[in-house]
């Protein structure tokens, strides 16, 4: 338990029929309440932190944090770079001590996408214990503060998904299907199931055990989540979410205590309200107990 890298992790929720959340943080209190959720509900975890925290923070800071704070967990935990877009960074990411990173090369050519993949794979694979997440086509919405316009989203090819896998040596893949990044201009969004179930149809068929990622998880209807789920979702991201709730509550913390000026009962309530967003997720997700 403790420190684990995601391949097996998300190896084990694809046979098991459950996924497992990954959750943005941008600080101490969101990862502190996200593993007290995961603790609590004997659940797998994966901390993600975007480009901008990971270098505004700093690598090594959020590093130093998850070992302190994993390393005695009963329950396996990763950190995740997510939607990375330099080759380098991944790897200084990898050399400080994440134990998964992303390298989002998929709005280049699919022929760049598979050269910058695959030379990610082929320096961190090296580095030890280190899973790869690639991507192909585009996610809409903004992530990092970059932009995709919707119409523009470039949705993956089935058959493209088994090559880029075989040609990269990536351990899981997130595929686009019609999710967003941020929020969703309708409650019901369009979301290609048929994709998805196409999509771990090929990488079967090619003897490829490779777990899928779900990118855009906040504001999906719960039904939606479980068709996506029992189709091969193995991996949730949850971020804008997160990232709400750590405002609003801290707003709302001030409002109801004006006169207080004590930031340890802010970061105390935000944990708390990490903490019960994360459980919700746990609990539909079906990875409670599977730690």
């Amino acid at each position: 338990m403790g420190l684990a890298s995601a391949k097996q992790m998300l190896l084990d929720a694809s046979a098991g029929g459950y996924a497992v959340g990954a959750f943005n943080i941008t600080g101490l209190p969101q990862m502190q309440g996200a593993l007290d959720a995961a603790t609590e509900r004997k659940a797998p975890l994966i901390l993600q932190t975007s480009v901008i925290p990971s270098k505004s923070v700093g690598r090594d800071v959020l590093v130093a944090l998850y070992r302190s704070l994993a390393a005695s967990a009963p329950i396996p935990v990763c950190l995740h770079l997510d939607h990375c877009t330099e080759v380098s960074y991944c790897v200084l990411c990898a050399e400080a001590g994440y134990t998964n990173v992303m390298i989002d090369a998929s709005r280049l050519p699919f022929e760049e996408n598979i050269r910058c993949t695959r030379e990610v794979c082929g320096r961190v694979h090296g580095l030890g214990d280190i899973s790869v997440e690639g991507e192909l086509g585009t996610v809409s919405g903004v992530e990092d503060q970059v932009a995709v316009v919707s119409d523009e989203a470039r949705l993956c090819n089935p058959k493209d998904a088994a090559e880029f896998v075989e040609r990269t040596g990536v351990d899981i893949l997130a595929p686009a299907i019609g999710t967003a990044h941020g929020i969703y201009a309708t409650p019901d969004p369009r979301v290609d199931f048929e994709r998805l179930a196409r999509i771990r149809a090929e990488l079967e068929a090619r003897g490829l055990s490779t777990p899928l990622v779900i990118h855009g998880g906040t504001g999906l209807p719960h039904g939606t989540v479980r068709k996506l789920v029992e189709l091969g979702g193995a991996k949730f991201n949850v971020s804008t979410e997160l990232k709400h709730l750590l405002i609003d509550t801290t707003r709302q913390h001030m409002q109801d205590h004006p006169l207080e000026y004590d930031p340890g009962k802010i970061d105390a309530a935000v944990r708390d309200a990490t903490r019960k967003a994360v459980i919700s997720w746990i609990d539909l997700l079906g990875c409670a107990g599977e730690a």
